[in-house]
């Protein structure tokens, strides 16, 4: 049972949740220093990272209504628990603590655009991940599994290094127009095979 609003016993209840609220926040502030610590401390001078909408992605589901007007389940309570996750993560505080602790060090921290990074194969420009079902691929050229966010990462860092292939849309299906594959070719399945 609560103790009544006002009495002591609310008071010290609310100033031990206070301070688990404040524990679990210095953990979190914790982790990302930590974190950022141990990828500057690797020597990269350069560290790139997708130009998250982080609002965008924490927004309501729009709802859905049928031609009645009745609403239909859009998945906004799976939605609730994934925007919980997105704010729990501090992604955007994150990214600031990276930005000061490398450029103590002397490295910078590049926001890029992440379009078609997580559809395109990275060591041969092929559209293959179409489906945000399609987790990984099995490659039968090279023998080799791909996981989607490995792939997404490592285009991310082709488009901070200018050698991610110029791309259009055309009549909805994806068109690659210039590509320089093929100097980073060898280095992606270095890095795919050591994943």
């Amino acid at each position: 049972m609560l103790a009544p609003q006002g009495s002591k016993a609310r008071r010290k209840l609310a100033k031990k949740e206070g301070l688990q609220h404040q524990k679990i926040a210095r953990a979190r502030k914790d982790f990302q220093y930590k974190t950022a610590h141990s990828l500057v401390s690797t020597g990269k001078k350069v560290f790139f990272h997708e130009n998250l909408n982080l609002k965008g992605l924490s927004k309501r589901n729009a709802p859905l209504q049928d031609k009645e007007g009745k609403y239909l389940p859009n998945g906004q309570s799976a939605k609730s628990g994934l925007n919980l996750s997105w704010a729990d993560a501090a992604f955007g505080e994150f990214f600031v603590i990276l930005g000061h602790i490398a450029a103590k060090a002397g490295a910078v921290v590049v926001a890029k655009n992440p379009a078609y990074t997580s559809q395109l194969l990275s060591y041969r420009d092929q559209v293959i991940f179409t489906d945000c079902g399609i987790r990984k691929y099995w490659d039968e050229i090279e023998n080799l599994w791909v996981d989607r966010d490995i792939n997404a990462a490592i285009n991310i860092k082709r488009v901070g290094l200018d050698v991610f292939p110029t791309i259009k849309r055309l009549k909805g299906s994806i068109k690659i127009v210039d590509s320089i594959t093929d100097d980073t070719s060898k280095e992606v399945l270095r890095t795919l095979r050591g994943a």
